[in-house]
C-alpha cells in the first residue's frame, strides 16, 4: 500500500470511530439544563447577534460547502429568511464569474447588531478560509428599520490582502468606529472610521495578534489535527469591547493570552503605529469573547465544550457552564432580556479535520447569566 493510500485508510478508520463516538455520546455525555436550545440548522452556523428589539440574526460561512444563504434572520417559528434579501445572498462559489463580489455576500464570518439600529455584516470574502476574492472583503451596514443595506465599506487590499480573513467586529457605542480582527495572514487588528470609510491595520504581524506555536488546540481530549497532520494555526480571532467603548480585548484562537488596548490609542492611523498591547490573562484556545454589563468577559472553551468568565481586573478565570452539545462554542451575543446566546459550529467535526462531517448538529443555544451563580443542573 502506498503512503497516501495508507494515510487515506487511516483517516477513514478514524472518521468511522468518530461517528460512532458521536452516536453513543448522548448516552454518556454530561448536559446542563441551563443551556437551552433556541434553533437548529441544516448548515454550519458561526455568528449570531440579537438586536435591541429581540430580533435574532445568524450567518453561515462558505467553508466546506457552497452554503445557500449567508445571512439570515431567525423567525419566531424557527425558520430562517435570507437577510436583508435574496439578492445579497445570491452569491454561489459555482457562479462567482457571474456575480460582483462587492455587493453580494461571498463568505460571511460574523454579524453584530449595534444599539443604534444597524446590523453589521463582516464578509472576509475568502471561501474555505483561503485566498480572498478580489474586491470582496467588506463590512456591510444594514438598517434594521427598513431592512435595506445602508452602506458597504470595502476593505482595500492593502488592509485586507490575499491571505487575510476578517473575523469579528465590535462597534463603538458612539457609532464612530468599528474594530475588527484579522485571523488570516498576517494576523492583526483593523480599525474602520465609519464616517469616512477609511480603514487601517493595527498591530499587524505583532506577537499579540499571531498564533502561539507552543499551543495545541485540544478537542475531545486530544490535539486537533487535519488529515495531513497539520494543526489549526489561527491568528487574532475573538474580540470584545468594554461597555464604555474605551478598551478593546482580543486573542489568537491558537493562543493562550488575552490582550487589551485603549481604543483612543488606535483611532488615529499615525498614532496607532506606535501602540503596545497589555496582557490581561493567561487563557486557552477560544473562538468567542463577550463583555457583560459589569465588564466581565465570557470566553468560549473549545477543549471543554464550556463557557468561562474572565475577570479583566485581576485575570482570574472560572468555568461556569459545560455541556457536551456545545461543540466548538463559537460566537456570543446578549439579548435585551439578558439571555446570552451562543452558537455551536462543530468545527472539529468538519471536513477540515475528517473526510466528511462526523456531527452536523449545528445549534443555537442560550443561557441566563444569573443562573450560572447557582448550582449546576445536569441530566
Amino acid at each position: 500500500m502506498s503512503i497516501s493510500s495508507a494515510a487515506h485508510a487511516q483517516s477513514a478508520t478514524e472518521d468511522v470511530k468518530a461517528k460512532a463516538q458521536r452516536l453513543v455520546s448522548p448516552l454518556v455525555d454530561a448536559r446542563d439544563d441551563r443551556l437551552r436550545v433556541v434553533a437548529t440548522f441544516e448548515h454550519q452556523v458561526t455568528g449570531v447577534t440579537v438586536a435591541p428589539d429581540g430580533r435574532i440574526f445568524v450567518n453561515f460561512p462558505r467553508w466546506t460547502e457552497d452554503a445557500p444563504v449567508s445571512v439570515a434572520e431567525l423567525m419566531p417559528d424557527g425558520s430562517t429568511r435570507p437577510y436583508p434579501n435574496e439578492e445579497w445572498n445570491s452569491w454561489r462559489n459555482a457562479r462567482m464569474s457571474e456575480l460582483s463580489p462587492n455587493d453580494h455576500f461571498v463568505c460571511v464570518q460574523s454579524v453584530v447588531a449595534d444599539q443604534r439600529g444597524s446590523l453589521w455584516v463582516v464578509d472576509p470574502a475568502a471561501p474555505n478560509a483561503e485566498k480572498t476574492i478580489k474586491g470582496g472583503p467588506k463590512v456591510v451596514e444594514i438598517d434594521l428599520k427598513s431592512n435595506n443595506a445602508k452602506r458597504s465599506y470595502p476593505i482595500p487590499p492593502e488592509v485586507a490582502g490575499p491571505g487575510s480573513y476578517l473575523n469579528d467586529v465590535r462597534i463603538a457605542p458612539d457609532g464612530k468606529f468599528a474594530y475588527l480582527t484579522d485571523a488570516g495572514s498576517p494576523g492583526g487588528l483593523i480599525v474602520l472610521d465609519i464616517q469616512s470609510g477609511e480603514a487601517w491595520r493595527v498591530l499587524s504581524d505583532d506577537p499579540s495578534t499571531q498564533f502561539d506555536p507552543s499551543v495545541n488546540v485540544m478537542t475531545d481530549g486530544k490535539p486537533l489535527r487535519r488529515p495531513d497532520g497539520r494543526q489549526p494555526l489561527f491568528n487574532a480571532d475573538s474580540l470584545a469591547l468594554s461597555k464604555d467603548g474605551g478598551t478593546l480585548y482580543w486573542q489568537a484562537l491558537t493562543g493562550k493570552t488575552l490582550y487589551r488596548i485603549a481604543t483612543s490609542a488606535i483611532q488615529n492611523r499615525d498614532a496607532a503605529s506606535h501602540v503596545r498591547p497589555e496582557t490581561v490573562a493567561t487563557t486557552e484556545p477560544a473562538d468567542g469573547l463577550w463583555t457583560d454589563e459589569n465588564d466581565n468577559i465570557y470566553l468560549s472553551s473549545l477543549a471543554n465544550n464550556a463557557v468561562k468568565i474572565i475577570n479583566p481586573r485581576d485575570g482570574s478565570i472560572r468555568q461556569v457552564l459545560t455541556d457536551s452539545r456545545l461543540r466548538w462554542p463559537d460566537t456570543f451575543s446578549q439579548g435585551p432580556d439578558g439571555h446570552i446566546y451562543v452558537t455551536a459550529s462543530h468545527i472539529q467535526d468538519s471536513p477540515w479535520f475528517h473526510m466528511a462531517w462526523t456531527d452536523k448538529n449545528f445549534t443555537l443555544f442560550k443561557f441566563m447569566p444569573g443562573d450560572l451563580d447557582g448550582e449546576r443542573k445536569g441530566k
